[in-house]
């Protein structure tokens, strides 16, 4: 996906989260971040945005301290403003990514081809993630498209577990292959293999040769699903299923 349309789906995805949270109210709880409310999720979610911005608008080159992140956020409303400070911030990290340029040098986290390439990605894929778990604290979750949910997925399997795959245990060696079925005009792999095993899971793109459990349907539901977002009920688990359990257990990312 282009860096634009990162930032147009980003500023889709914090829209959608407005709209769900006012429809949920602060107080409702969030089925898929147990124990966390909408009240928590719009907070986190309104912090990250101001963090990540902080990073793009200062060209910052290196990770901010806890003394410098806390005044770079703010403080943290009351009830009354929170919905309207979530999109403030979510607005002034659209602007403020529009506004930088290309040749952006700032600190980020995971491989990409430049800072804002990744910056664009990563709130693109958070707000939308985000959105699904509001939209859940309402009743159904919207649907996202397919160029969103390839790259959703690519970015989860090479950039959060391609290198961070430890979590990913198997007593025994397993594979599970992920296979989407529709966006054939869209950019990026259309498949990927986790192989875990004792120590860990190597992550590559295209099909193994032979899989324990593959894991194949519609871009935008495979995503949610292996965000743990949505169930695999409406997408075709070839194979062993206890194997997609391993993933459901144990790929969770933490905000640390």
């Amino acid at each position: 996906m282009e860096i634009g349309r990162h930032i147009d789906a980003l500023e889709r995805a914090g829209l959608d989260f407005v709209d769900a949270a006012e429809k949920a109210g602060l107080d409702a709880p969030v089925p898929t971040c147990p124990e966390w409310t909408v009240r928590d999720l719009v907070q986190h979610l309104g912090y990250v945005h101001r963090w990540a911005a902080t990073y793009v608008r200062e060209c910052r080159a290196v990770i901010l301290t806890d003394d410098e992140e806390e005044a770079a956020v703010g403080g943290m409303p009351g009830d009354a403003d929170l919905v309207e400070w979530f999109q403030a911030g979510h607005t002034a990290l659209v602007d403020t990514l529009r506004a930088a340029p290309p040749s952006l040098d700032c600190w980020h986290f995971l491989p990409a081809e430049s800072p804002l390439a990744f910056w664009a990605r990563r709130q693109a894929h958070e707000t939308t993630i985000h959105r699904a778990d509001l939209q859940g604290a309402v009743g159904s979750i919207g649907g996202v498209e397919a160029d969103v949910g390839i790259d959703g997925i690519d970015e989860l399997l090479m950039g959060f577990y391609g290198a961070r795959g430890g979590r990913l245990r198997s007593d025994s060696p397993r594979t599970l292959a992920v296979d989407v079925t529709d966006g054939a005009a869209c950019e990026g792999p259309r498949s990927w293999t986790v192989q875990m095993g004792p120590s860990g899971a190597a992550i590559s793109r295209g099909a193994p040769a032979a899989a324990d459990c593959t894991l194949r349907g519609p871009a935008g539901e495979l995503y949610l699903a292996l965000w743990n977002r949505r169930p695999a009920d409406e997408l075709v688990v070839a194979g062993d299923p206890a194997v997609l359990g391993v993933w459901r257990e144990r790929a969770t990312i933490r905000w640390t």
